[in-house]
């Protein structure tokens, strides 16, 4: 026998009891980017290998071993998307959008990485992002978190998120903290997990954001970047703050928060839940000064965040949100009532576009296709049969209420389901 068709490990359908949950959170993304000013951008699945390179660094673990590459027929190397800044940024390069020019950009869409699927966390997953280019102040950074911020309160997700912020100051100011990051860790490698080892020679500033509880006390007793910056970084970092306080944000500054990247600069913030177990960080972002110079543009001011979205809809599921469920149910006996039907579901839809109106497709009894419209969840079944079409009406019943049958004219029942949605 052939082998059964399933979906391939770490990729998954999202099926129709979940897709409302999905355009709930992307319907309110989209608005609150719309009140914000900031315009979507569509970017391709596949991008060539050297762009993550060049911008995520060939010595990372996406890049080294989470990445789907593959070669294409023309001998090119390419990739499925580990995250989308670095596709933002080449697209924005590409098209000139950059060039004395201020973007408020945001895109959502599937990202890939061959890593070890766990809840909430899988090989397909999903992102919505924000990107800001040209704009070097805090208060751009305090943006972005506020929005963040507004996109929980529409959810009702703003009690069950913690947000955590941190400063890695300029590029010059993390070097030289490296030297005494790396200087501290020497001075105790019998205490280092493996990965940590390695990270020692490739990224040290990795190391602080390790998981592995038996490194923790070892972690705390690090010195702290903030220690190792100049007054113009430690200024920027406090106006951030005096910007999030004076708009009623609570957080916390976590020194131990990173990002291992040399393009990043300033302010890094992270959303995180208790909710989820160990993948606690909903949504992160921060300021990315270096990568448009790094993949050859000129230096400009870059701030962004990426959430995601499996995550997200994983709190969505824990509230208790009203099922969408259509307005009416039409039912029809005969062919000339089934041909009146379809003219009836077509005027419907047309008065009523935000409503939902189901039209019987197919044979079956009144009595089994009244069990459909209860099933779908419809308010209304609007019955058709050879005395309706005789007398020009339309008989309504009620599946939600216990109320008689009616008859309402023909014309008019547009006006009657307006009245009682």
């Amino acid at each position: 026998m052939s082998k059964k068709l399933q979906a391939i490990r770490g990729m998954h359908d999202i099926l129709p009891d979940k897709t409302p949950l999905w355009q709930r959170l992307e319907k309110a993304m989209s608005t609150v980017c719309q009140q914000y000013g900031y315009s979507e951008i569509r970017m391709p699945l596949v991008e060539s290998t050297d762009l993550f390179c060049r911008s995520i660094g060939e010595v990372t673990d996406i890049v080294e071993k989470e990445m789907y590459t593959f070669d294409d027929r023309n001998g090119d190397s390419l990739s499925l998307r580990p995250e989308g800044t670095a596709s933002c940024v080449r697209a924005g390069l590409e098209h000139g959008l950059f060039y004395n020019q201020v973007q408020r950009l945001w895109y959502q869409g599937p990202m890939f990485r061959h890593e070890r699927p766990q809840k909430g966390r899988y090989r397909q997953f999903h992102q919505i992002g924000i990107e800001c280019f040209g704009m070097s102040g805090a208060e751009i950074e305090a943006e972005v978190i506020l929005m963040s911020y507004r996109l929980w309160k529409n959810l009702g997700l703003a009690s069950e998120l913690t947000l955590e912020i941190n400063t890695l100051g300029t590029l010059e100011e993390r070097t030289a903290y490296k030297d005494i990051l790396v200087a501290y860790f020497k001075q105790h490698l019998e205490q280092l997990d493996e990965d940590s080892t390695r990270r020692l020679a490739t990224n040290p500033l990795r190391i602080l954001d390790s998981k592995n509880p038996a490194m923790q006390t070892l972690i705390e007793s690090a010195p702290q970047l903030i220690d190792s910056l100049g007054e113009q970084s430690t200024q920027h970092f406090e106006t951030l703050q005096g910007y999030l306080m004076d708009a009623g944000i609570r957080f916390k500054h976590n020194p131990r928060l990173v990002r291992g990247l040399d393009y990043y600069s300033h302010t890094v913030f992270e959303w995180t839940t208790t909710s989820l177990g160990a993948q606690g960080t909903v949504c992160a972002g921060g300021r990315y000064d270096g990568l448009i110079d790094q993949l050859g543009g000129k230096q400009t001011p870059a701030v962004g965040l990426a959430m995601g979205v499996e995550r997200l809809v994983l709190l969505l599921e824990q509230r208790e949100w009203p099922e969408a469920t259509p307005l009416a149910y039409i039912v029809y006996q005969g062919e000339p009532a089934r041909k009146e039907a379809i003219q009836l579901a077509e005027r419907l839809r047309d008065q009523l576009p935000e409503e939902g109106i189901v039209l019987h497709c197919g044979s079956g009894s009144l009595k089994s296709q009244f069990k459909k419209a209860d099933k779908v969840g419809a308010k209304f079944a609007l019955i058709l049969g050879e005395a309706e079409i005789e007398e020009n009406k339309v008989s309504i019943k009620f599946l939600r209420d216990r109320q008689e049958q009616q008859q309402v004219p023909n014309n008019q029942i547009d006006a009657f389901l307006k009245n009682n949605s």
